[in-house]
């Protein structure tokens, strides 16, 4: 995801539309360079992140989902028709009451939008796979099946697909977010935190069911991102807001990447397979 955005922390200019670029890591070869719209972006949109949803034995009808956090949309990229289309809807937005962050000795508060977004498994008996998301700026987590956001025509109009979940608990905000098939166990960073949250997805959304499986005031500031691969979770931390309030020590290690098995990250936790 190429955002078209230069200069972003002083003044900012949009060189290019955002545009998705799609390449084989076989090979290095370009696939496709998709520009979003003008009806898909905003004067404040800002996109930070891009989850593929993708069946391995039809890739002609994959789709990917791109979150908006400054403008509190969605957009929807389908690739068999090279087409894109904004999606919006009332739990994309922030929350007020968790705006205000802590993070590596600094105080700042942000209204970011919609943010994580994490697949599912697909239903062995209509492929349908549910889109677990939340904002930023907020503690709920909110869930729509995939098919809602894959019909172009459906996908804003259908309020009532989209569920709340619940609520991980106070000061659990949280950036990007994984659902790991293998254990059905939805990652999630905690950047209030300094730390790694975890929900297993066969209980109830509760901040009881919510574990916090690392955490560390100095090596974990700001994790950012997280994915799983063949068993392991890994997450990258970078201490960005320092980097943009303060200022970051070259002297100091701040950017990190850890690894651990799922099997030992939910050891003795709510997550823990049954």
């Amino acid at each position: 995801m190429d955002t078209g955005l230069a200069d972003i922390l002083g003044t900012a200019s949009q060189i290019k539309p955002p545009t998705i670029l799609v390449f084989d890591l076989n090979t290095d070869t370009l696939l496709r360079k998709h520009s979003f719209k003008d009806s898909d972006i905003k004067a404040k949109s800002f996109f930070a992140n891009i989850v593929p949803d993708v069946i391995p034995e039809n890739c002609n009808t994959s789709f990917a989902y791109i979150p908006d956090l400054g403008e509190y949309g969605l957009i929807v990229y389908d690739w068999l028709n090279d087409d894109s289309w904004r999606v919006e809807h009332h739990y994309f937005h922030f929350d007020p009451l968790y705006g205000n962050y802590h993070v590596g000795g600094v105080n700042f508060q942000w209204t970011d939008g919609v943010f994580g977004l994490a697949l599912s498994a697909a239903d062995k008996i209509n492929g349908s796979r549910t889109v677990y998301f939340h904002a930023l700026s907020s503690t709920n987590e909110f869930a729509v099946s995939n098919d809602v956001l894959k019909n172009k025509n459906a996908s804003s109009n259908n309020y009532y697909d989209y569920k709340l979940l619940g609520s991980r608990g106070e000061n659990t905000q949280a950036t990007s977010s994984y659902y790991d098939e293998t254990s059905e166990v939805l990652f999630y960073t905690q950047v209030n935190r300094n730390g790694i949250g975890c929900w297993n997805s066969n209980k109830p959304f509760t901040p009881e069911n919510q574990a916090l499986i690392t955490s560390d005031n100095e090596t974990f500031i700001f994790p950012n991102d997280l994915k799983v691969r063949n068993g392991n979770l890994w997450v990258l931390t970078d201490k960005m807001p320092v980097f943009i309030y303060k200022t970051l020590d070259s002297e100091e290690i701040n950017y990190r990447i850890f690894m651990a098995s799922v099997e030992d990250a939910i050891k003795n936790t709510t997550c823990e397979i049954a």
